[in-house]
């Protein structure tokens, strides 16, 4: 398998050198031989590494793509995975990493260091694979800040150094091509295409007629997770013992808390790249622990018929047919009534009863979901069931996860009572629902199925939303203005307020009558945004309203460089009730599908050219920033090129990265002198 190697850059293949600079030691890693892709629906073959000199072959992009395809397949054949180092060694892998990361708000954030992902180069990629390759590579203690959480604590997050994020990036992306084909359908949290939208669906969907709900919590997981078996659990799937070296050595690196050096025992340092993947990889045991007990708790196909239920069906059958007799014969209209009226009063009496029997013995169901650390089990059966079945979990958690069970936070409660998940209150609804169905000739009413798992906003949170945000007093339905925010231009105010409100019904979009019961909030929160914009200028509430208001609704327009923008106020009536497969409901996540397409910032690394003084010569760097506005009213040439562009990154030429950093960047004028 031979490809033309012109149509690639020469540093974009498995090698950093040349093919013609190749010493003896390079070839060790430079050369591949490939195997037929996928023979014989076998992708181990893709796995198989051999070296030969005469006959070798640089791994390509399109190899790179087929070989992480191949990890996926080889990993649900329930086979060990090995030559992940080696494939760490393709720089494609890093310009994808640094292409996935690059635009979030913590890639300009520094370590226990200066450096950031600022300076990004083919040449600090050469020489962190070189520093691999060779042993060489230490990672540095994460720093350590911590964020306050809704509950009043504050959450420990360990930030990276540069060159460690795009390690941890490489590392992940591996990981999860291994682990995302033989994950758990019921695992939701911190995966591709999964959200807490996708888990809630899942149990609205599944969870029908559940009697018991067990809540489980894991107290303090991320930092009490065992190195050892987390380890353990890696090589039941990776044989590569250099990538899990390198693993291990991610966790072993440590913290520095006010420059005071604490090694790790234990946990995956929250904020850590790929400490998401490495967490879910150790519940995948809890995971497959249930998936068996599910399998040993189900138990019969259907339920029993209630006899009650059924005895009332046979008194309306045999009513129908006693009127079917009477039907055509004279002087017997009012015996066919009170036959009606009395077939009515007994389908009333059986819409009270349910149409199997609640407590069969002979009818068990289990199931259960994960969000991260977040677990939650519903139950057909008994209470004994459901008290047997948490003991067991939470005895599997303590001993083979050696994990902590937080009493305070576990709880068993009947369903009606339900319990809260990833925000949302649980809980199934039994209302006697009727609907009006065609049997056969005959329209008949039915009770619709009862004890329907019902999704709903928690109490209270919506006044506690409005209380956060300051928007006014809540019973009274009463807004109030936000003068901190009066210095800000109306579009900033409009958006800012757009931004709180769109967030929270994004993510209650699932909430059985979310609109109905947000109506009171967006009400408020209308009247706080408009007497914000009255204070501003000093005018009246309805002067503001009149402005804004259009056929279409509330809408601000902007004037922009000769061009008019508009922005809608946000309404609740626009509101979508289909789940969303995004992590970050309100904003959807650059997430990474793998695909190792070549992204736009990789063409123009590619390209081998500095965007400000348009030389092809030397060498180059990428130079980052860490948000838009930070250039939004610069003077600098190098800033109106990135607000032009709309960019945070800029290809540059080490001499003018250098200048841009000392602040002599020289403007075009001069450079062409």
């Amino acid at each position: 398998m031979v490809t033309e190697l012109s149509q690639y850059p020469r540093w974009a293949c498995n090698g950093f050198r040349s093919p013609r600079k190749r010493d003896r030691q390079a070839d060790k890693w430079l050369v591949i031989a490939m195997k037929p892709y996928l023979s014989e629906g076998k992708g181990s073959s893709l796995l198989s590494l051999s070296i030969n000199e005469s006959e070798g072959v640089l791994m390509l992009p399109a190899q790179v793509i087929r070989r992480l395809e191949a990890l996926g397949e080889i990993s649900k054949q329930g086979k060990r995975l090995n030559g992940l180092f080696r494939l760490m060694e393709s720089p494609i892998l890093w310009y994808e990493a640094y292409a996935n990361i690059y635009s979030n708000e913590g890639a300009m954030t520094k370590g226990v260091d200066s450096t950031t992902l600022d300076g990004f180069s083919k040449e600090r990629v050469e020489s962190i694979v070189q520093r691999l390759r060779e042993g060489r590579y230490r990672f540095k203690p994460t720093r350590r800040v911590y964020v306050p959480k809704k509950n009043g604590k504050k959450r420990p997050l360990g930030i990276s150094s540069g060159d460690d994020k795009l390690v941890q990036e490489v590392v992940r992306s591996i990981l999860e091509q291994i682990y995302e084909p033989i994950f758990e359908d019921r695992s939701h949290g911190f995966r591709p295409g999964r959200s807490p939208h996708t888990a809630l669906h899942q149990i609205e969907r599944e969870w029908t007629a559940a009697k018991w709900i067990i809540d489980m919590d894991i107290r303090d997981y991320f930092t009490t997770i065992d190195h050892d078996l987390l380890m353990s659990f890696l090589a039941k799937k990776i044989e590569d013992k250099r990538f899990l070296r390198l693993i291990r050595a991610m966790l072993d690196a440590g913290y520095l808390e006010e420059w005071t050096y604490h090694t790790t025992y234990s946990g995956v340092p929250q904020g850590s790249i790929v400490s998401p993947v490495l967490a879910n990889v150790y519940l995948h045991e809890l995971d497959l622990f249930m998936k068996t007990m599910k399998e040993q708790f189900d138990k019969g196909i259907r339920r029993k018929g209630n006899r009650a239920y059924k005895r009332h069906s046979n008194k309306i059958h045999r009513l129908r047919k006693k009127g079917d007799r009477l039907k055509g014969k004279e002087n017997c209209k009012e015996t066919l009534q009170a036959i009606q009226r009395e077939i009515k009063e007994i389908q009333r009496q059986r819409r009270r009863l349910p149409s199997s029997d609640p407590f069969d013995e002979g009818y068990k169901r289990l199931s259960y979901c994960r969000y991260a650390d977040d677990y939650v089990i519903s139950m057909i059966g008994s209470k004994a069931d459901a008290e047997r079945i948490q003991q067991e979990v939470k005895r599997f958690i303590q001993e083979t996860l050696k994990l902590e069970v937080a009493e305070d936070k576990s709880h068993i409660r009947h369903s009606k009572q339900g319990v809260i998940f990833v925000g949302y209150w649980i809980k199934t609804y039994s209302g006697a629902r009727v609907v009006k169905v065609q049997c056969n000739a005959r329209h008949t009413t039915r009770k619709s199925m009862s004890e329907r798992i019902q999704l709903q906003i928690p109490q209270g949170k919506l006044q506690k939303f409005c209380a956060e945000k300051r928007y006014g007093i809540y019973e009274n339905v009463k807004g109030r203005h936000k003068a901190e925010l009066s210095t800000l231009s109306d579009a900033e105010i409009i958006l800012a307020y757009n931004g709180e409100l769109r967030g929270l019904a994004k993510y209650y979009a699932l909430a059985h009558s979310v609109k109905g019961e947000m109506n009171k909030l967006a009400h408020i929160w209308q009247t706080s945004l408009f007497k914000t914009l009255a204070h501003k200028h000093k005018t009246h509430v309805t002067t503001i309203a009149k402005h804004l208001k259009t056929d279409e609704g509330y809408v601000h327009t902007v004037q922009e460089k000769g061009k008019t923008r508009t922005i809608r106020l946000f309404r609740l009536k626009d509101l979508k009730t289909s789940p969303s497969p995004y992590q970050s409901i309100d904003i959807p996540p650059n997430t990474f599908a793998l695909t190792l397409s070549c992204s736009e910032l990789i063409r123009r690394i590619n390209a081998e050219q500095c965007e400000y003084c348009e030389t092809k010569e030397g060498l180059f760097q990428v130079h980052h920033i860490r948000k838009m506005k930070d250039v939004a009213n610069g003077k600098e040439l190098w800033q109106r090129i990135m607000m032009a562009r709309r960019r945070k990154t800029l290809i540059l030429c080490v001499r003018c990265h250098q200048q841009l950093h000392a602040g002599t960047l020289p403007g075009r004028s001069q450079l062409k002198r």
